[in-house]
């Protein structure tokens, strides 16, 4: 059951990101930690 349940999540989650917004998403996360320090400051 646990095997069948990740290859459904995997199928899922191709067509919900792709390549390019993979990266953009990649991108904003590395924004969101670099801004995160600078307004709990």
């Amino acid at each position: 059951m646990g095997k069948i349940r990740q290859g459904n999540k995997e199928q899922k989650k191709q067509p919900l990101l792709t390549p390019k917004e993979k990266r953009s998403a990649k991108q904003a996360e590395k924004r969101a930690t670099d801004i995160v320090p600078l307004v709990s400051r």
